[in-house]
């Protein structure tokens, strides 16, 4: 038996052009409105010598494809009671601006004022100044994943609550070491300042660290959990390093952080839109209503850096080239100037001379460590 498809078939495929040829995109209202919405994140820092930094950003929509959405061309000032006006400066092109080492009253109260490219005019609240106890200890803890830990105390039993933030570098090294270099075709010998083999990354925390004793006897934070780092990661494949700094909160900073926090760790980040209120003390001064994202302290910092080096860890196996392979051949070398680069595959780079024979060379990323990412230039506390 033979059974004809082709005009059920030939329906079907009118039917399908026909449904799908009608159809017209749908943005729905919280799609499509406007929401760039100003955030400001920072802290007046009122320690003695104090640099405050300030980060200014707007926020995105679901449809913006760009990580952040830095305010450039803005101006920002530090205010106090008393009429004093503290300008910060603009750096890059990234939204940050940075104070004058200041020297503010620990026992006066400030402000940010904030004036963007567009004229509008934005006011923190005045708040008063904290004092941030010392850091007591930075510790970790391993085998398996390492666990990096802070604890602090206050004996005037007046803090409380704290926020922490951190720079993380690590060392690591390229998978083959070579004294060579090229540059236009020459190879060249490589010295301390150009060298390919030892590379340091760094990058800031990207989580919300808060902590409170407010429910205990005594103002004290023992061995609160700062970061985790997985086995074999290769952040501890050859030497790793921690700032951790340190901040005193008012029970209302601590209380809008531990709101962001909820939000941005649990469904995006600080930039994106937040599923639920988020009220800081920063404001619009020209009525158009518009929120501000962000909460403005004053407070000191503490300090403390911890050293951790992949000798003192057990079994942690990182691989920091990412597993790539390191193939080697041969080239001939010019007999009028050893210098010159014969091979002809643009990944080949130099990696070492055989005596009276060939150049032994291998892929650029083998030997050069800056294609992980990171610089070849020392850190100076390093």
């Amino acid at each position: 038996m033979h059974i004809r498809l082709y005009p059920y078939v030939l329906l079907l495929m009118s039917g399908l052009y026909l449904s799908t040829g009608c159809k017209k995109p749908f943005m729905p209202p919280a799609i499509s409105a406007p929401t760039h919405f100003l955030v400001v994140d920072g802290f007046i820092n009122a320690g003695a010598g104090g640099v405050t930094t300030i980060l200014l950003s707007r926020t995105r929509s679901l449809v913006d494809t760009l990580p952040n959405i830095p305010e450039t061309h803005a101006q920002v000032s530090i205010e106090d009671q008393a009429g004093g006006s503290f300008p910060l400066q603009e750096q890059g092109t990234n939204g940050t601006y940075l104070s004058q080492p200041l020297q503010l009253n620990p026992s006066g109260q400030y402000r940010l004022a904030i004036t963007t490219a567009d004229g509008s005019s934005y006011q923190s609240d005045f708040v008063n100044c904290k004092l941030t106890p010392p850091i007591d200890s930075v510790t970790w803890q391993q085998p398996g994943d390492l666990t990096i830990s802070v604890s602090t105390h206050d004996p005037a039993n007046s803090t409380h609550y704290y926020r922490w933030d951190y720079k993380e570098t690590w060392e690591y090294h390229a998978q083959l070491e070579t004294p060579w270099g090229l540059k236009n075709g020459i190879i060249f010998a490589t010295d301390s300042t150009n060298q390919t083999y030892k590379c340091w990354s760094t990058v800031g925390s990207s989580n919300i660290l808060l902590g409170s004793s407010s429910s205990l006897s005594q103002d004290v934070i023992y061995e609160l959990p700062i970061e985790v780092i997985p086995q074999n990661d290769e952040r501890l494949a050859v030497r790793y390093s921690m700032l951790l700094e340190q901040y005193a909160l008012t029970l209302d900073a601590y209380n809008y952080w531990q709101t962001v926090q909820k939000n941005s760790q649990q469904l995006g980040t600080l930039f994106d839109l937040q599923p639920s209120q988020v009220t800081g003390n920063i404001h619009a001064l020209s009525g158009s209503g518009q929120p501000v994202i962000g909460y403005v302290s004053a407070s000191s910092v503490q300090q403390q850096r911890i050293f951790i080096y992949e000798t003192q860890l057990t079994g942690w196996l990182a691989n920091p080239s990412g597993g790539y392979g390191c193939p080697l051949s041969q080239t001939p070398v010019d007999p009028n100037n050893f210098t010159i680069f014969t091979d002809t595959d643009p990944n080949d780079a130099p990696y070492y001379f055989i005596t009276g024979g060939p150049l032994v060379v291998s892929k650029k990323p083998c030997l050069d460590c800056t294609y992980n990412g990171g610089t070849n230039i020392k850190p100076s506390f390093w």
